[in-house]
């Protein structure tokens, strides 16, 4: 291209100096100057293509890598979301068995306190057959007069004890 603008120059100072000057010549050149445009206009069009086609390879390297990182990433996500699974399943498992096992201690300590209770109110019931049957055997030992007064004894315990056993708990149920 320099050697054209070059030949432009000294064809443009002979077309002033000599007046005999063919302007065909010039025409020659302007139709070279149009050839090399479009060779340069193609050397950049076939540049340009090929930074595109680079560029839409570097892009799909990019992308390829992009899902390759996704995908790896998910797949860690899925590990770490099955083993937090685990690891919750488990741990809500042994609450579960710990609830389990204190709900069964809960009804042990019930059925304890129930046999306990129970035992407590015979053996109340117990002590006062034995002292009311100990009361009568002194009553038909003793004379007819310390008779009637153990009589008067006797059937006030008749009426004392189950007050003891049973009044105070309906003291405190309200009652």
């Amino acid at each position: 291209m320099e050697d054209l603008i070059a030949q432009f120059s000294f064809l443009s100072n002979q077309a002033l100096q000599d007046k005999s000057f063919d302007p065909a010549t010039i025409e020659d050149l302007m139709k070279l100057f149009e050839i090399e445009a479009y060779k340069s206009w193609a050397a950049v069009e076939l540049e340009q293509q090929q930074e595109v086609e680079a560029a839409e390879v570097a892009m799909q390297e990019a992308e390829d890598y992009m899902d390759s990182v996704m995908e790896s990433a998910m797949d860690e996500f899925r590990r770490f979301e099955a083993e937090m699974e685990a690891i919750s399943k488990a741990e809500l498992d042994s609450l579960v068995a710990t609830a389990e096992s204190a709900r069964k201690m809960g009804t042990f300590m019930e059925n304890a306190a129930t046999i306990a209770s129970k035992r407590y109110i015979e053996a109340a019931l117990n002590s006062a057959t034995a002292s009311m049957k100990s009361a009568w055997k002194g009553i038909s030992t003793s004379k007819e007069a310390t008779a009637e007064s153990a009589r008067k004894e006797g059937s006030l315990l008749f009426v004392v004890v189950p007050f003891l056993l049973f009044g105070e708990k309906d003291k405190r149920q309200g009652g």
